[in-house]
């Protein structure tokens, strides 16, 4: 049995637990079936086949009123707000699951306080390690008491350093860098040219937005989106400024060209399309999208970056981004990062 720890903010925790739980549930070469119990304040998702543990949140109104030093314990720790009864059930719960399922191993994508909690416990911690500037002294605390660190981005010693700017070389050494990891499997090919007479003529362009929080308001969206098909393209928005749409997958196949938020799932997605992009980095702690943003950009990734969605010549330089070849994106995300990333948690000592 393996614990995984979901993070709530956004889609990209869930997902990657999600594949990975997929992957772990059959057997493969020198990996046995192993179930894998997820830890939450998020519900249940649908067709997720092991435990769910659904935790109370640790975060209201009433948390606006305290110092940093009671939200963070004296800086020692990212969230621990003094006398907040959420926390309090909170970790209760996961001490009870971790005494009442005592699983070899826990998963923690993300949190320093749960890593710390299941390690005290005597649970071997594995810890998700996002981009951005993650040398304080929490995290140095939570990623020194795990097991294992996964980073979910190519094998290659450059790129770790890169995409964890000032993390101490003890650390950046210890992670297994496994590859993106995205839901879907990578385009084998370009999708297919409509045929004459049958499709659209117009090329196309995606606005994706993440669940999370963006990195552009509507109105931004609405002037990129006048910008675009005035230079001939047709827009697709998903997210603030147009519509959700389940069926995101086609949508990506369908574009010539996908502006998106700089998150890990977003990307994944993007490039297992095979698709060129311009990369708009949200605003998030540590500076997570702004470094991932930039190292992509300045990388052999079809990727172009920009600080917020405002461009003066958005023609330009949407052309010079579709020339961009998507097929190089295979370096990026190679479909076989779930795989990998179970074979990592195989191998960790009980």
């Amino acid at each position: 049995m393996i614990g995984w720890y979901v993070h709530h903010h956004g889609a990209g925790h869930l997902h990657r637990a999600r594949a990975v739980a997929a992957e772990l549930a059959r057997p493969a070469s020198g990996r046995p079936a192993e179930q894998v119990t997820g830890l939450s304040s998020l519900p249940r998702p649908p067709g997720w086949e092991g435990p769910w543990v659904r935790l109370p949140p640790d975060v209201d109104p009433s948390c606006d009123a305290l110092s940093p030093d009671d939200r963070t314990a004296g800086g020692v720790l990212h969230w621990a707000p003094r006398g907040h009864e959420g926390l309090r059930h909170r970790t209760a719960k996961v001490s009870a699951w971790l005494d009442r399922a005592r699983p070899r191993a826990v998963v923690v994508d993300v949190s320093q306080e749960v890593a710390l909690l299941c390690r005290l416990h005597g649970v071997p911690v594995v810890s998700v390690v996002l981009p951005g500037r993650r040398a304080d002294g929490p995290h140095r605390l939570g990623l020194r008491c795990s097991e294992v660190l996964v980073g979910c981005w190519p094998a290659d010693d450059a790129t770790t350093r890169a995409l964890l700017p000032g993390m101490p070389e003890d650390l950046t050494g210890r992670v297994r860098a496994v590859g993106a990891l995205s839901r879907f499997a990578p385009a084998p090919e370009p999708a297919p040219a409509p045929a004459p007479g049958t499709g659209r003529h117009r090329r196309r362009l995606v606005l994706l937005g993440g669940r999370g929080g963006d990195a552009w308001t509507p109105a931004q969206a609405a002037a990129l989106t006048d910008a675009a098909r005035d230079a001939g393209w047709d827009v697709v928005v998903l997210g603030p400024g147009g519509t959700w749409r389940d069926e995101v997958w086609d949508c990506l196949r369908s574009a010539d060209v996908v502006v998106a938020a700089a998150g890990q799932n977003a990307v994944a997605e993007v490039a297992a399309a095979r698709v060129p992009a311009v990369l708009v980095a949200a605003g998030r702690p540590f500076d997570e999208q702004a470094v991932a943003a930039r190292h992509l950009a300045d990388g052999p990734w079809p990727a172009a970056s920009l600080p917020t969605l405002e461009d003066d010549d958005w023609a330009g330089l949407l052309d010079r981004v579709e020339a961009l070849d998507g097929e190089a994106w295979s370096s990026w995300c190679d479909g076989g990062a779930a795989g990998r990333f179970a074979d990592v948690l195989a191998g960790v000592p009980a």
